[in-house]
């Protein structure tokens, strides 16, 4: 064998050794299954996918992984700091951030999801979802910011909590957070995703592969976050505009997804076709077939949690409605007995 292809940065790790392998040419990228030791790779074509595939065929990204452990571990720490100061953190809150948020973006960029979302465009329509949505969701319910802001060594002038504020008062935040900005970025970005030379990009390198992964949570952090309110970021607004705010994003996740059903031209097209003249060809839908369920996906999910997260919100405002009202009739209840004692 030619030492160039011995030496192709390109090829798969072989099983035993340290030498690597030709690929296939026929035969796209595709993720390598690793294990913390020994490191080693499966072959470059998958089996037939299913629902069983999901949970057995897990890859570890370590980028992706490292930064998942450090978030949910610094989220714990401070957790624990918390707890040892004798203050109480809602455990609502770590399940919200630790299991639901951390732990969806880790099935996200880890289990089968991430192993065919590079060989099925509908599988990566189902993690696109999670992590725009579900993910930002979560983790905005767990409060990590005024988590940090209690937990952080430091005054309002100085230390690390000091910095924190630095960040949250800046002028890019405040531009970043406000809320036409979110609403624009939240609903353009699946645009030049799907309709721009970016989606092939993050087919073919994995380094942009891993930042489109971050972008969804950072794009979907912006637009949550400060419609939520629990953390004392910038771009809060009052009940009325976030219920607004949310409901303008219903029908775009129903015109985007029509729009790439009814779309002629192949999204990853030649990417997709590629894998087909290989051994996953005998199982792999049609490429356009395959499209038309990820607009499917697309326009359904973003709906549904669209929906919970309008219902959410509605039911938080009249909440704090009630808090409010209960409020005033214990103020006017004070003025009252006040009056009478005067009397």
């Amino acid at each position: 064998m030619p030492e160039s292809q011995l030496l192709s940065p390109r090829a798969p790790l072989c099983r035993y050794s340290g030498l690597r392998a030709p690929r296939p040419p026929h035969v796209g990228r595709s993720k390598v299954h690793t294990v913390l030791l020994p490191l080693v790779a499966s072959a470059p074509d998958l089996p037939r996918f299913t629902l069983e595939r999901v949970f057995t065929e897990w890859s570890l990204d370590p980028f992706l992984f490292v930064a998942t452990v450090w978030a949910a571990g610094l989220y714990l720490w401070g957790v624990a700091v918390l707890r040892r100061r004798g203050d109480h953190w809602p455990i609502g809150r770590t399940l919200s951030f630790v299991v639901v948020g951390m732990g969806a973006f880790f099935f996200a960029t880890s289990s089968g999801i991430s192993a065919y979302d590079t060989t099925l465009l509908s599988v990566h329509m189902v993690q696109h979802m999670i992590l725009a949505m579900v993910v930002p969701l979560a983790l905005a319910l767990g409060a990590p910011v005024t988590l940090a802001l209690r937990t952080l060594p430091g005054t309002s002038t100085r230390g690390p909590r000091h910095w924190l504020l630095a960040v949250l008062h800046s002028k890019v935040v405040a531009v970043l957070s406000f809320p036409p900005v979110t609403l624009g970025l939240y609903i353009v970005s699946p645009w030049a995703l799907y309709f721009s030379g970016w989606y092939d990009a993050a087919l073919s390198s994995a380094y942009v592969h891993e930042m489109m992964h971050v972008h969804l949570v950072l794009v979907g952090s912006l637009f949550f976050w400060p419609l939520l309110g629990i953390d004392p970021v910038p771009g809060r607004v009052a009940w009325p505009f976030r219920l607004l705010m949310v409901f303008l994003t219903l029908p775009f996740h129903a015109f985007l997804g029509v729009t790439i059903m009814a779309q002629k031209e192949l999204i990853g097209g030649a990417h997709y076709e590629a894998l087909r003249e290989g051994p996953m060809g005998a199982w792999l839908p049609s490429v356009a077939d395959d499209q038309q369920l990820a607009g499917g996906i697309l326009w359904a999910a973003g709906d549904v949690v669209g929906l919970i997260f309008f219902a959410v919100l509605f039911t938080q405002w009249v909440r704090d409605s009630m808090k409010e009202a209960a409020r005033e009739d214990r103020r006017l209840d004070l003025l009252e007995r006040r009056d009478t004692m005067r009397e």
